[in-house]
């Protein structure tokens, strides 16, 4: 099937650009919030089941064991820019389980951070694998291996110890078994398994909510997105989506995303998980997505909504600093004609109960749950 717009990119009055995608918002019982597009066919996830690839650092006990915070919680969740303090918590989790640089497995770039990158070459510097945007959550698997006493060696191999707890978690929380002829490889050497969006957004509703999963499971989960919420920084960096959307929505919201288009996130209050994917793999268009499905779902006063807007509209800007263009979701994502006007339902039980405006107050379940923007009440 051929996938809708989801963004439209504007110069001066005219769309110069579209972006098509698919999009699934599932709550955690395992009920369809929202679909559009083909959701069915399998999308590897990349960096945005960083989290759920961490829960196997709080089960085992490994982060408690090498007094793990905040900072490296939320760092083994992170495709991080690069900068001074991701190195040195990255560097700082090495060490506690009696490892250095040489111990990763991720492989080397520059920081994503152009100013880290620039201070990096201005002082004669070059880049190690503490650099790479996922040596956060490769710092974890190493503390996993090594808090087993397993043989820590090609620990992004499949068949080790690591990889088989992040597969059995992400089998878990998507309820879908991960088929070995749907198996790539990441850029930072690890299994990548592809998963429908439909089974990523159910991880995500499960993993905010703790719904279905086993208690200490459960716990592990709360504990990293406490983490997320407290050290946003560490998930990302100066001037990143995720980092600024969790700084501004703290626990209320949970952002993670992953290469190619890719993004998945949730919005625990509401027990609702989202993930997308842009075919064309443009990070712009999907990190517009994500906050319209933000705009769209959660509940929030004018001055979040205020602060939101530019995320969900940005602007296009020339060398010169002058506003050409920008970004807004279609009429698929946001309906047009409530994108401004109206707000998500806040009735009781989150998006599936609504006012019946002939029932004199009363509150019904209804097929509108699709569309919680389509609240009468």
């Amino acid at each position: 099937m051929s996938n809708p717009v989801l963004v439209e990119v504007l110069r001066g009055p005219l769309v110069e650009s579209r972006h098509r995608g698919a999009i699934c918002v599932m709550d955690a019982d395992g009920a369809t919030v929202l679909s559009l597009g083909d959701v069915a066919t399998p999308v590897y996830p990349r960096s945005a089941v960083k989290p759920i690839q961490a829960l196997p650092l709080v089960e085992s006990g490994a982060a408690e064991r090498y007094g793990f915070g905040d900072e490296e919680l939320a760092l083994a969740c992170a495709s991080h820019g690069g900068e001074p303090a991701h190195v040195e918590v990255a560097q700082r989790m090495l060490a506690r389980a009696g490892l250095d640089v040489t111990a990763l497995e991720c492989g080397t770039h520059w920081p994503s951070h152009q100013v880290s990158t620039q201070a990096l070459a201005r002082a004669g510097g070059a880049p190690s694998a503490l650099h790479n945007n996922c040596s956060g959550k490769h710092s974890g698997f190493l503390c996993v291996a090594c808090a087993a006493g397993a043989d820590h060696h090609g620990y992004v191999a499949a068949g080790h110890l690591v990889q088989r707890e992040v597969r059995a978690a992400l089998e878990d929380l998507t309820g879908t078994a991960l088929a070995q002829d749907r198996c790539g490889v990441d850029g930072c050497a690890i299994p990548s398994w592809a998963v429908p969006l439909p089974a990523l957004a159910f991880a995500f509703a499960r993993f905010g909510t703790g719904r279905g999963l086993a208690p200490a499971r459960a716990k592990a989960a709360a504990r990293l997105r406490a983490a997320c919420a407290a050290q946003p920084y560490y998930v990302a960096g100066t001037g990143r989506f995720c980092t600024e959307i969790m700084t501004r929505f703290g626990a209320r919201v949970l952002a993670k995303t992953g290469a190619e288009g890719v993004f998945c996130g949730a919005l625990p209050e509401l027990g609702l998980g989202i993930a997308l994917k842009c075919d064309d793999g443009g990070t712009r268009a999907a990190e517009v997505t994500m906050a319209a499905m933000i705009a769209r779902f959660l509940p929030m006063p004018d001055d979040d909504r205020a602060a939101l807007a530019r995320f969900v509209q940005p602007t296009l800007r020339n060398w010169n600093g002058t506003e050409v263009g920008g970004l807004r979701p279609s009429t698929d994502v946001i309906p047009g004609d409530r994108r401004e006007t109206r707000e998500p339902c806040t009735s009781i039980e989150h998006l599936c109960v609504f006012m019946d405006p002939g029932s004199r107050g009363a509150c019904h379940r209804t097929a509108l749950r699709a569309d919680p923007l389509a609240c009468p009440g």
